[in-house]
């Protein structure tokens, strides 16, 4: 139980990481929701076509991190508004899903295939290393942000621009590494949604991404409020699925909104 709890929170707390790093650069990331889909897609797609899950889950994670940067170069050199321009990529990323998906399967359904869970081989192994493998990346990422002086820029490229400027950095310059690192978060984030349900279905990320901007509201940009926000929330969701087997007669609307009342618990607790 309370590894299927861990397990359920990593992908949650990948996308926490990565809305994490672009609120503190003062450029939050709006199109979580759609960059994850697509990089779930991305991940089962090349691992379809050449076998190997680390080339699908790698290669992802590169396409993700560079479309991410290069959209903040974009939305930079034509001083677009950056939470407007974050909603219109959350867009073109669902669009682009959709599109390759007709394109290289004939469908925007589900996508199944026997090749690609031979690809995973086996499944609860996989499972548990991709979990241990993402909670090092947040752990890593938390610990870059605070102790390295990239990480110290990054932050203070949110706050107080001028302290970079008058050092001879370019502010921008770390608010599109944020977006990159967003990127690689966010395609992990996907990657781990696709080997957990074997298969891709549109809309896989189910509001992970918002969920993920919520909680890093919710826990203050302190990384361990966060996780703990996280688990609280998706400890919430697994007995929620879980507890008509002991409980039954419950209404099932009841259940689906149970983690969301927790949530509010805490937010107004947290007052």
């Amino acid at each position: 139980m309370i590894f299927d709890i861990i397990s359920s929170s990593c992908p949650l707390l990948l996308s926490s990481a990565a809305a994490l790093y672009t609120e503190f650069a003062g450029v939050m990331v709006m199109f979580l929701e759609g960059l994850i889909c697509f990089a779930g897609f991305t991940t089962y797609a090349i691992t379809y076509y050449t076998g190997s899950l680390f080339a699908g889950i790698f290669l992802s994670a590169l396409l993700s991190s560079f479309l991410c940067a290069l959209f903040y170069f974009i939305v930079y050199k034509f001083k677009a508004h950056v939470f407007i321009s974050g909603i219109a990529l959350n867009l073109l990323f669902g669009f682009l899903t959709s599109f390759l998906s007709v394109k290289l399967f004939g469908t925007r359904g589900v996508l199944f295939s026997e090749a690609f869970n031979e690809s995973i081989g086996n499944y609860k192994s996989a499972l548990i290393i991709f979990t241990l493998l993402s909670l090092v990346f947040c752990l890593c990422g938390i610990l870059f942000l605070l102790f390295s002086k990239s990480g110290l820029y990054i932050r203070v490229s949110g706050y107080n621009s001028g302290v970079l400027r008058a050092k001879g950095e370019n502010p921008e310059l770390y608010r599109g590494l944020s977006w990159l690192i967003a990127g690689f978060y966010a395609a992990l984030a996907g990657s781990f949604l696709v080997i957990k349900v074997k298969s891709f279905v549109p809309n896989i990320s189910s509001g992970r991404g918002w969920m993920a901007l919520a909680a890093v509201f919710l826990g203050k940009k302190k990384g361990w409020k966060i996780s703990l926000a996280v688990l609280i929330f998706c400890a919430a969701d697994y007995f929620s699925s879980h507890i008509q087997n002991y409980i039954p007669g419950i209404p099932s609307s009841v259940l689906l909104a149970l983690p969301y009342f927790v949530m509010l618990a805490i937010i107004l607790v947290d007052r």
